[in-house]
């Protein structure tokens, strides 16, 4: 038995899933796995399109000499050069002797870099380089931080095919699967397509904003990435995505209320805010506890919503600890455009309010902390319901606001076409 599904007559999946990983780059919880993928083109000459992660080779070996049936490996393409997709090179070119590699200068530099033995066995291409492989002739475009530095993408004229590298791409094992549209992936693969880009790819928007305006004047009937589906229609769909992502635009009116407490006080100021925003209509929230989401969902949930509240007790005079580290990671993943709101408490010296107010003012770009914020002690008061009022009122308000600026520039723009 095989893993091996057909993109098209002449490009094979030959990848594999990784489902007992608990930690992506042993940081990002992945409870439903991951896939590795890589492909293989049969042409006049034979090539594999990218390598794997050493947890599947096994698997991956076999595959691509299944494919293979008997015919030598001409070619292998690296489109990237992180370990996850290349640990196993060094056996691909022991086991194939007359195998070359095609990278980018800086791909052929991190293989060196790494121990992998290519000594004159590569070639080198750039931007706008073509290599023909008989029928199938690959155009190549440079990604640099998308999201390492030495990152190609490549486009086959015959079949339309976009190879991404790590673009486009998603957490969840494929499990069989190989084409976005065999699942439902607004219901099941959004949220982890989500968090994969914006923990991973988040920092360098202007760089991915640059390869989708590469991309975006290609005739495509395929997109393959490093990591989950492939795309072969609905390319609208996941291009509007990443528009939104790269260009750190909400993709929804909505807000994400983080809340860091020790004895459930600020826990229950965050329900309570909850509760008000839901009796004026705004239902559309996500309440989190800092303390027990892990940082990752916390980052993807920001890029989601056009609100953040930030709600946190003091600690030892400052922020509660996992609040600030998730400050840390919105500020290195250059998280900006939102609004935000904060809600301090404290018992003998409350100082959360103010140094959240300025870690975002110092900290960040282009984000809007609303006047309208909420200091406790100890507990919530009901003499801070009107603050509380207040609050919820100047978050719809920056909702009408955002709108109304948003309007204001269709109508523009429409009026310069």
């Amino acid at each position: 038995m095989y893993t091996v599904r057909k993109v098209t007559d002449d490009l094979y999946y030959v990848g594999g899933d990784d489902r007992r990983l608990a930690l992506f780059e042993n940081i990002f919880p992945i409870p439903e796995g991951v896939s590795y993928n890589s492909y293989l083109l049969m042409d006049e000459k034979t090539v594999l399109i990218d390598a794997v992660d050493w947890a599947i080779t096994r698997e991956y070996m076999v595959n691509v000499a299944r494919v293979l049936n008997g015919r030598d490996l001409d070619y292998l393409i690296v489109h990237h050069m992180e370990p996850d997709h290349c640990s196993s090179i060094e056996l691909m070119l022991q086991r194939y002797p007359n195998l070359k590699i095609i990278s980018s200068e800086k791909g052929i530099m991190f293989m060196r870099q790494f121990g992998y033995h290519v000594d004159d066995r590569y070639i080198e291409v750039k931007e706008g380089d073509t290599v023909s492989f008989g029928k199938h002739e690959f155009t190549f475009v440079e990604a640099p931080m998308v999201h390492w530095p030495e990152v190609l993408m490549s486009y086959d004229s015959y079949d339309k095919v976009l190879f991404s590298a790590d673009a486009f791409g998603s957490f969840i094992a494929n499990n069989g699967r190989l084409f976005a549209d065999e699942v439902n992936w607004d219901r099941d693969y959004l949220d982890e397509g989500r968090r994969y880009y914006t923990n991973i790819v988040g920092k360098y928007g202007t760089f991915v904003q640059k390869a989708l305006a590469k991309a975006g004047g290609l005739d495509l009937k395929y997109i393959c990435p490093l990591h989950g589906l492939v795309w072969r229609d609905n390319f609208g769909y996941i291009i509007d995505k990443y528009v939104h992502w790269a260009t750190y635009e909400p993709e929804e009116e909505g807000v994400l209320i983080v809340y860091a407490s020790m004895y459930g006080n600020t826990e229950f100021a965050a329900q309570a805010l909850a509760s008000k925003l839901c009796e004026k209509g705004m239902t559309n929230i996500s309440l989190r506890d800092v303390s027990s989401t892990h940082v990752s969902t916390l980052i993807a949930e920001s890029f989601k919503y056009s609100n953040i509240v930030l709600a946190s007790v003091t600690y030892n005079l400052g922020i509660y600890p996992v609040m600030l580290n998730y400050l840390e990671d919105m500020k290195a993943l250059n998280l900006q455009n939102r609004a935000i709101s904060i809600i301090g408490n404290g018992t003998w010296a409350p100082q959360a309010a103010e140094k959240m107010e300025k870690f975002i003012d110092e900290e960040m770009r282009l984000m809007d902390v609303l006047p309208e914020g909420l200091d406790m002690v100890s507990s919530l008061k009901k003499a801070k319901e009107p603050d509380m009022d207040a609050m919820v009122d100047g978050i719809l308000e920056s909702m009408k606001k955002r709108r109304e600026e948003k309007e204001k520039t269709a109508s523009q723009n429409k009026g310069k076409k």
